[in-house]
């Protein structure tokens, strides 16, 4: 074992040295349209077929068109088809009918509500900080909103990418930009104590870093933190230099209101909170004593090691003592207001009626979106668990700070200085670095600061990170981005690692189809719905599932070379809305605040920090699963137990499992047990009493087709069968037809995409 062990890091080390040097790697290239093989066909077949001819295999036959309509709109919509709408495209023989299909559900609304759900997943969204405490974002939905807008309406990629990672530098920034930086803020944030541990900061730049590289260019730079990259070139420097780029942010909360209403409103802001600060002053010097002398009563219960551990001053703690001071330093000195005395108390209840009776005159809160900008975070307001107390207090070095939290107009502005961590620890700063991006990829001759030029203050460091990101030169970006739309689409990409394009991830299985989409996509004018338009016009997505060759599953059973369509799972979220569809109570509302779905008291109740709030089972939570609460400190059950990805960290591809809790839920969870009986209503209104009839419209509703004969006298058998065993019922035939659609909404192919 240490034999291989040794190998195994003199591999590593010769691997990183060989790196380091070289960047010859093949995504590091940039990407030239190939030559297509010569073929009348769509480019994508030309690639896909010249691969199947080199294997000497053949591709499966066209998908019937009751398939084929299901396909599109499961995997454009996340919503099945009306049995309308599937007999409209059947009947329309003109020739394009699939691709005015596909134009249709482009324009759809519930596009944007089932391919932003797939980028929510790359850029970690929550509503929710996790950690101990799991705060709630209250305006995180306005990016998640922002996301799914940009879907629908096409966006560029290259504008997403910019307004993402630096919206509010761009010129002319809008709502939109603003709310976008919300990319950096729905991480996860321990968000209290905050002033007492900087070390935070380091891990949410971290995460900046880590997210940004991994969403935008499918790369691991945060390994690079302590080291060089074990395996990619990519030096410590580099990451120290984008951290460079990344450390003026600071939190902010857009106004999304007119510039002279956000400064009438900020005005009596200030002019409310000038008059009760020294009042607020006044109360903390009565009670301050009081809380000293309450938190020192604790103390003196506690065993002599902690007491000594706290009474040491900080700078002599042992690592021992260190944590078990920042332990009892939580505790806020219990009931000192029961050594308060009678003047004391009554001065301090005094002062704060006066502080609640002019805080009366604040104005209303305007809107504002959780997001970023550049100023001084070491001049963050008091958050939660911040206020003062014995050992306790900001440890940041404000010698150089600025006058101002967020930068004002007219004021000098100094961006704090990043330095290089030795090891990666916070504690051991070694050289200031300046930013930069990284050195494989220099040659894009992209500035590193491009600050506003309309009288804004910020470094404009991340505007010119955002410009290198979306550059055309940049080798990365275009195929990071139709990678994850192929995945999307056939389940698995080009590249089986969609954020790791080094070393340690899978090479392409189609490097020149890769290569040709990535070049067409930034010609297209880096149109998102221009690759959906190509990838399902061509007979690779229209083909059938099934195979009748044998030699096909033998010569390439994972499907790599697509001589058949991949069938998959719906993800929860989208499980959870087809099964609203069919039993036509989806509530169509779009946006705004999220949702919290029904769960268990018991669930409810391990819920110890945060919120999840109760909301009875209806129309207002019968809403899309993307509008849901996204709690990171606990996860709504039918999603997790369908593999919702943690919120904690980019996901790239969801796990896609088979287990027996999935069949458990959709057969024994309330939701699906009461919807299944709305089916069922809805199946006997529209089908009437005959049994053939219902099993024909349940069917359609449920599997967009008729079922066959086989089905027919099955399901009919079925029927009479649960009739009898419901004998004792009010309504037999009505039980039984709830329990027919309930084996409905557990089959494989409701569940799947054909």
């Amino acid at each position: 074992m240490i034999r291989v062990a040794t190998i195994l890091f003199l591999a590593a080390a010769s691997l990183s040295a060989q790196t380091a040097a070289d960047g010859n790697w093949w995504a590091f290239r940039k990407p030239v349209r190939p030559k297509a093989p010569a073929t009348q066909t769509n480019p994508v077949d030309a690639f896909i077929d010249a691969r199947l001819q080199e294997s000497g295999l053949a591709r499966a036959p066209r998908a019937s068109k009751e398939t084929l309509v299901r396909r599109a709109f499961l995997d454009l919509t996340g919503l099945p088809p009306a049995p309308e709408q599937v007999d409209a495209f059947v009947r329309d023989t003109a020739p394009g009918a699939f691709a005015k299909l596909v134009d249709r559900l482009l324009a759809s609304s519930h596009y944007g509500e089932r391919w932003g759900r797939h980028w929510l997943d790359v850029a970690r969204y929550a509503d929710s900080g996790g950690y101990e405490q799991d705060f709630t974002y209250p305006n995180a939905w306005r990016y998640r909103d922002y996301v799914i807008r940009s879907f629908n309406q096409d966006k560029p990629y290259d504008q997403f990418i910019r307004e993402q990672i630096a919206g509010d530098e761009l010129p002319n920034a809008g709502y939109d930009a603003l709310i976008a930086t919300g990319f950096h803020r729905v991480g996860a944030t321990v968000g209290f104590r905050e002033k007492d541990n900087p070390e935070y900061r380091y891990a949410y730049l971290d995460d900046m870093i880590g997210t940004t590289s991994r969403a935008f260019l499918g790369l691991t730079v945060a390994c690079a933190r302590c080291h060089d990259h074990k395996f990619d070139p990519i030096p410590q420097r580099d990451y120290y230099k984008l951290m460079a780029v990344f450390f003026p942010y600071i939190n902010y909360d857009h106004p999304l209101a007119p510039p002279d209403q956000v400064t009438a409103h900020e005005a009596r802001v200030r002019d409310v909170e000038s008059r009760t600060a020294p009042l607020k002053a006044h109360v903390r010097r009565i009670e301050q004593p009081y809380k000293d002398q309450a938190f020192e009563q604790r103390l003196a219960t506690l065993p002599a090691d902690i007491q000594a551990a706290v009474r040491t001053p900080e700078e002599q703690r042992t690592p021992g003592q260190k944590l078990l001071a920042a332990q009892v330093l939580t505790l806020r000195g219990g009931n000192y207001r029961a050594l308060m005395t009678p003047a004391d108390r009554n001065e301090v209840d005094t002062l704060n009626r006066q502080i609640r009776d002019i805080e009366k005159e604040l104005p209303r809160p305007l809107p504002v979106a959780m997001g970023v900008r550049d100023g001084d975070y070491r001049l963050a307001p008091l958050g939660p668990g911040d206020d003062e107390a014995p050992g306790k207090g900001s440890k940041s070095d404000l010698s150089e700070a600025n006058e101002t939290y967020a930068p004002l107009a007219g004021k000098a502005y100094r961006p704090p200085r990043s330095f290089f961590l030795t090891r990666g620890d916070s504690l051991s700063p070694a050289e200031e670095m300046q930013p930069g991006f990284l050195g494989v990829l220099t040659d894009l001759g992209v500035q590193t600061a491009m600050p506003p030029s309309d009288g804004r203050i910020s470094t404009g460091r991340r505007r010119a990170l955002a410009e290198w990101i979306a550059s055309k030169d940049n080798p990365l970006t275009a195929r990071v981005m139709v990678n994850r739309i192929w995945q999307h689409h056939f389940g698995r990409g080009f590249v089986r690692t969609p954020s790791n394009f080094g070393r340690m991830g899978w090479r392409p299985s189609h490097p020149q189809l890769l290569d040709w989409m990535a070049v067409e996509f930034m010609e297209s004018g880096w149109s998102v719905k221009h690759l959906h338009r190509m990838i399902m016009n061509s007979e690779t997505y229209q083909q059938a599932a099934e195979h009748g060759a044998g030699k096909a599953l033998e010569e390439d059973p994972d499907n790599v070379l697509l001589s058949r369509f991949p069938q998959r799972r719906l993800e929860g979220e989208a499980v959870r809305d087809v099964i609203l569809a069919v039993s036509g109570n989806l509530n169509p509302q779009p946006g705004g605040p999220a949702y919290f779905p029904p769960v268990p008291d018991r669930v409810r109740k391990g819920v110890y920090k945060g919120i999840w709030e109760i909301q009875e089972d209806g129309p207002a939570v019968w809403r899309r699963g993307v509008y849901s609460y996204y709690k990171r400190g606990m996860k709504y059950p039918m999603f997790e137990v369908f593999d919702q990805p943690d919120p904690n960290m980019s996901c790239e591809s969801r796990t896609v499992s088979t287990v027996p809790t999935q069949a458990l839920t959709l057969m024994n969870n309330e939701f699906t047990v009461a919807q299944a009986r709305h089916f069922a209503a809805r199946t006997a209104r529209l089908a009437g009493p005959e049994q053939s009839a219902q099993v024909r419209i349940a069917y359609r509703l449920a599997l967009s087709r008729d079922p066959s004969e086989r089905e027919m006298g099955a399901n009919v058998r079925f029927l009479n069968q649960r009739m009898t065993a419901h004998t004792g019922a009010a309504d037999p035939a009505e039980e039984a037809l709830s329990d027919l659609c309930a084996v409905i909404l557990n089959l494989n192919e409701f569940l799947y995409i054909p």
